[in-house]
């Protein structure tokens, strides 16, 4: 009996937002030193020509929301506003007293946690300290990530005074099952306030993040949410596959059982029908778990080739260098990848150093730009190539890409591979022939999440 392509695929694989991919870093040759000639190189490289980004991570909540694989600090004491605020504005000046010249900002992403959780004023003090040190680019791109129980009209305000154009609120499914599983009760009526707020305002990209996959969640569940969702027009919309993974996150994702949680063919299910529904609705499916209308910057920019992946997600334009700022988060100079202390302790401690919070990261080698490119490339375009190109294991990946065109999941030329339709859903295992460090080094324990 033939197994399925589900079945097949379905393995535990990353969703590339670096590669390296954040357990294969090599953190032996890395150095605060070494990070700093990275991104100083690269600043030089790119500040003028595309400037640089920004994300700033506010890792507060309010309460725990059990599918959330994000670094939080739980509490209702907010209090803890300004200190944190404080600490990222030193940490900003840290980088800018060893940058050659004024950065020039192109994207500014306010991610968390919860965003929300901080006053319209903190966060109002927090841009403008950010933007004492720098310029912006004229085409910057300003967005953040809202809570739809705490995001009220101020906050929407201050920050499109601020420049922000662009606004992310976090939806997953408006089944009452659904959410008291993952301890997310939030009513529609919420959602559709605060998106109408927006428009009202003149953001000019709101997007809706959907998840598929989530303990209790049935094929209506998502059909519901998909209504609701185009009632309310968003520009944007992520859809993604939950990912179950109690053994790093503990007890968050273990207020329900394994087997509350759809797997393998019934959740590929709750994804094609999602997304059939998506298209006939005038969303477009940009690169993986994202869909845009053709009036957004998304979509311009996947048709443009100008797609680009980080450590954010998509975004809409490349920038070489995108520095991290806040506990736990990841800067990219494109020669390296740095972390910065997962705890607030930690964090305000090397603060309190006068050094930059970073713990770990990894230098890219020669090896490791050639697949990086490949992987961005496929998780942007859905395409690669590499004429006259040469890199180790060349003859296996072709290999395991060759077994890929026969299940119909990409076409191959001599020097290319091009993802198909039927292969999108596959894209990360298509990545994965080319992760050269996971094939040399396949994990003894459970890292990843599963494909499908």
């Amino acid at each position: 009996m033939a197994i399925s392509l589900v079945q097949k695929y379905n393995v535990p694989g990353p969703r590339y937002t670096s590669y390296p991919t954040v357990p294969y870093w090599d953190d032996s040759q890395f150095s605060v030193a070494a990070w700093r000639d990275t991104y100083i190189r690269s600043f030089r490289e790119s500040n003028t020509s595309e400037g640089i980004s920004l994300y700033i991570h506010l890792p507060f909540c309010e309460s725990l929301c059990t599918f959330c694989g994000c670094h939080k600090r739980i509490t209702k004491r907010h209090d803890v506003e300004d200190t944190y605020i404080q600490a990222v504005l030193k940490e900003w000046a840290l980088y800018c007293d060893t940058f050659p010249e004024t950065p020039n900002i192109r994207e500014i992403h306010l991610g968390g946690g919860t965003p929300t959780f901080f006053s319209p004023e903190n966060l109002e003090l927090l841009i403008n300290g950010i933007l004492s040190r720098a310029n912006r680019m004229d085409n910057y791109e300003f967005s953040f990530e809202g809570h739809p129980n705490n995001t009220t009209r101020a906050h929407l305000e201050h920050l499109y005074k601020l420049g922000f154009r662009r606004v992310s609120f976090g939806v997953q499914d408006y089944s009452p099952v659904v959410q008291k599983a993952i301890h997310r009760e939030q009513p529609f009526h919420n959602v559709a306030k605060v998106t109408f707020w927006a428009k009202e305002i003149g953001y000019t990209s709101i997007s809706h993040d959907l998840v598929f996959g989530l303990p209790f969640q049935k094929l209506e569940d998502v059909i519901d949410t998909i209504e609701k969702t185009k009632s309310l027009a968003p520009h944007r919309l992520s859809f993604y596959s939950y990912a179950h993974v109690p053994w790093i996150k503990g007890t968050g994702q273990r207020g329900f059982k394994d087997e509350d949680v759809p797997k393998d063919q019934k959740k590929r299910q709750l994804y094609e029908v999602g997304k059939m529904m998506l298209e006939k609705n005038g969303f477009h499916e940009i690169g993986m778990d994202h869909f845009a209308i053709e009036e957004d910057s998304m979509y311009t920019a996947f048709h443009k080739g100008k797609l680009h992946r980080n450590f954010m997600g998509y975004t809409s334009s490349k920038t070489q260098l995108m520095i991290g700022l806040g506990m736990s988060s990841i800067s990219d100079s494109w020669y390296a990848f740095a972390q910065n202390e997962k705890t607030l302790e930690d964090y305000y401690a090397r603060l309190e150093q006068n050094e930059l919070a970073v713990f770990k990261g990894h230098l890219l080698t020669d090896e490791d730009l050639i697949i990086r490119r490949h992987i961005l490339n496929l998780m942007c375009r859905f395409q690669t190539s590499w004429t006259q190109e040469t890199f180790p294991e060349k003859d296996i990946i072709i290999a395991q890409l060759r077994e890929m065109e026969k299940d119909e999941l990409v076409v191959m030329t001599a020097d290319s591979i091009t993802v198909t339709e039927k292969g999108k859903p596959f894209v990360r295992n298509i990545c994965m022939a080319f992760d050269l460090r996971l094939k040399r080094k396949a994990p003894q324990t459970q890292l990843f999440s599963m494909t499908i």
